[in-house]
């Protein structure tokens, strides 16, 4: 059976020479795996049309046997032309996929999820890179999988807890023009790195480029 959706592609890898595989992100499906047969020839149907990020409805026939499934049509919606221009961009893009694909299960219906990252790739090369992004978008994902942080069970100081709360219900546009102090980014990025450490068991590499250090 032949299945369409919507989705951002999270990740390609070479499969063949001549054929990908390529990592979903759709709201309805979850997470799921395709393979795009032939899509580095010349003449694939899918040449163009299979990169990061690239948003695109798609239709793709289920295996039975395995969670790879053959992709069969791209209909591209949005490049994110933009994201690439500035290498810290593909880099907190890139961070936020990766920890969705750590602390999501496939083939699960994240239609939240999907909602938060198809906003992070339109926000990102609009506004100057800022940490509050990566800890916005940490935070949110955590209150989307149930594992909010208690605010009052924490050694944070009293307005960096206000400026956690605040990051969870603000969208991006209004997120960019918060003005964290040096103190207030080293305390989020320490509280949210221990948390999801926590629960996660590792962090994503690539974390401390995004926030302005390659420590």
């Amino acid at each position: 059976m032949i299945e369409t959706t919507i989705g951002v592609v999270l990740r390609t890898r070479l499969l063949t020479e001549t054929s990908l595989i390529v990592h979903w992100l759709t709201p309805a499906l979850g997470r799921l795996a395709t393979v795009a047969k032939g899509a580095r020839r010349p003449k694939s149907p899918f040449r163009g049309k299979l990169d990061l990020f690239y948003l695109a409805d798609f239709s793709f026939s289920r295996s039975r046997r395995s969670e790879l499934h053959t992709l069969r049509e791209v209909s591209l919606r949005e490049t994110h032309r933009a994201l690439r221009q500035d290498l810290t961009y593909l880099r907190q893009a890139s961070y936020c996929a990766a920890l969705i694909e750590q602390s999501t299960e496939t083939e699960t219906p994240l239609s939240a999820i999907f909602a938060m990252m198809a906003g992070l790739l339109q926000h990102l090369p609009a506004h100057p890179p800022q940490p509050q992004t990566i800890f916005a978008f940490e935070f949110k994902l955590l209150t989307e999988l149930g594992l909010n942080p208690d605010q009052q069970q924490n050694n944070l100081n009293p307005g960096t807890r206000q400026l956690l709360k605040a990051l969870a219900g603000m969208d991006w546009p209004v997120l960019s023009r918060l003005k964290l102090s040096d103190a207030q980014v080293a305390e989020l990025r320490q509280f949210l790195e221990s948390f999801l450490i926590y629960h996660l068991g590792r962090i994503p590499r690539g974390r401390d480029a995004t926030l302005g250090s390659d420590s």
